[in-house]
């Protein structure tokens, strides 16, 4: 992460863009800067302005637009919020913000405006947080959100987990990552330990939107997953000029399915201000999911859904 491109001009110097990209890419990176790790920046093509891993990573002017229907918060987490870091919507599950710092910076993010400030800093102060937990049986599932809690140290990590275990009524642990993805060295030994080392069974989500972002480092990373016995989802996102074609879409099932991870959700876009120019219609999503079905075994066909504010659970829309 120390070595992640942080700036537009380094950016654009190093994959060989034209001049004034880096000029538009600076103005629209001054709300939500730039941050692009160096294995995932390996696998954009130099010189491609529409290569699909830089589009998501690249500031645009679109993103300063404003757009009728998009806000700061699209999914509601403000008033999902149940005290500091804790978030609270689907029965039986709770969420814990664990940090603000995150592996990439994608364009997109449904969370690029979320007041991380207000996130506890230490496990001291997850104190009320785990305490809401501890006093609500009906909770079965914690998730381990962000930002990207694998950016946290695994110190951190090892005794939040071991707190969370000590906890009768949780059964599973599920961690959402880019990390194994865009910097799939993370997945060590010590990290595997904790993940792993508690009697909460693990899962893994973590997120690839374009079989171009999984190359033998990635199918590494989550071999080790697997192996140490964690089942492996992915989450996709449906975005314009990225995977929404049904081609590309095929082939992200596909490779994924090779590297033994399943394909679980393909997203609408959240309508989070400054992303508008990613969206893709619903009615276009559900004729993708329609040709997927025609081309891949029921298996391989990721659940199109959409997250609603408000709502008990997510949206299935194909």
């Amino acid at each position: 992460m120390k070595s992640a491109i942080r700036d537009a001009r380094t950016l654009c110097e190093e994959l060989r863009l034209p001049p004034g990209v880096a000029e538009s890419a600076g103005r629209a990176a001054e709300g939500f800067p730039i941050f692009v790790p160096r294995p995932f920046l390996a696998r954009m093509q130099p010189g491609d302005i529409r290569d699909p891993l830089l589009r998501q990573v690249l500031p645009l002017d679109e993103e300063l637009r404003p757009q009728p229907g998009f806000s700061a918060d699209p999914v509601g987490d403000g008033e999902a919020t149940h005290g500091p870091g804790l978030l609270r919507k689907y029965t039986g599950r709770a969420l814990l913000i664990t940090t603000g710092a995150c592996a990439i910076h994608c364009r997109y993010c449904f969370r690029r405006h979320f007041p991380y400030e207000e996130a506890p800093k230490s496990l001291a102060a997850w104190h009320d947080a785990l305490e809401a937990i501890a006093a609500d049986g009906s909770i079965h599932e914690v998730l381990l959100s962000g930002g990207d809690p694998l950016t946290l140290v695994d110190e951190t990590l090892e005794a939040l987990v071991e707190r969370l275990a000590a906890i009768p009524h949780l059964r599973r642990l599920r961690v959402h990552s880019r990390l194994p993805v865009v910097i799939p060295r993370r997945v060590d030994d010590r990290m595997l330990a904790w993940f792993t080392g508690t009697r909460l069974t693990p899962v893994m989500v973590i997120h690839a939107n374009h079989p171009n972002e999984l190359d033998a480092e990635v199918a590494e990373s989550v071999g080790r997953l697997i192996a140490a016995g964690v089942p492996v989802l992915n989450q996709a996102v449906l975005l314009r000029g990225v995977n929404d074609r049904v081609e590309t879409l095929a082939e992200l099932s596909e490779r994924l399915l090779d590297i033994r991870v399943t394909p679980y959700y393909l997203h609408q876009l959240d309508r989070v201000a400054g992303a508008a120019h990613f969206e893709v219609p619903v009615a276009e999503g559900q004729r993708l999911i329609e040709q997927l079905r025609s081309r891949l075994p029921g298996y391989a066909v990721p659940r199109y859904v959409q997250e609603i504010a408000g709502d008990s659970h997510k949206r299935v829309l194909a």
